[in-house]
């Protein structure tokens, strides 16, 4: 969420771009069940671009591990894009983007969720995510590389999530990403 509708209005002359509207892929096992919807609703894509990762790797009180400790997440994964070849689309996949301070805040689709951050587990996750993607051959939208460009790495207030100038960042790159792939 957040750069959704901007890569939708960078190829509205070339590409329909579908997403759910309401809400995030959230965590990964919640991601599967998201895709499986969608194929499910809509039938055939040509591509799927997608990224999980700070859902993930959250540790919210009263837990005392990541709601999908690595392994579970690069499992999530993997069924992830077992559906997703099942369907016959071509796969990106972002990585998370980086954190410039440690910290927490409110989940923007209005669960009411903190989410916990810290680059160190970013990092850790995005190396297993880019570890899988190379073994299946797999694109990756590097948002993490892009992002550490940008003035706190594009992070508003809440130093989780992005600002319009980093969300129009990452929406010029996925989209350029997309015409490539398609």
């Amino acid at each position: 969420m957040g750069y959704d509708k901007k890569v939708r209005a960078l190829l509205q002359d070339e590409y329909e771009v579908i997403f759910s509207e309401e809400d995030n892929g959230r965590f990964a096992a919640y991601t599967l069940w998201q895709a499986n919807q969608f194929f499910k609703n809509y039938g055939h894509f040509d591509l799927v671009h997608w990224n999980n990762g700070y859902w993930d790797m959250n540790v919210e009180a009263p837990m005392t591990e990541a709601i999908h400790p690595l392994e579970e997440y690069v499992n999530y994964l993997k069924r992830i894009i077992r559906l997703i070849r099942q369907n016959g689309a071509q796969i990106v996949f972002a990585t998370t983007t980086p954190i410039y301070e440690p910290g927490e805040a409110k989940d923007n689709t209005g669960t009411e969720a903190s989410i916990n951050y810290s680059n160190d587990w970013v990092v850790t996750y995005n190396a297993a995510a880019c570890e899988l993607m190379k073994e299946e051959n797999i694109p990756v939208n590097d948002l993490y590389s892009l992002c550490l460009k940008g003035p706190k790495y594009y992070k508003s207030e809440d130093m989780l999530h992005l600002t319009e100038e980093g969300y129009l960042e990452i929406a010029r790159q996925t989209a350029e990403y997309i015409r490539r792939m398609i």
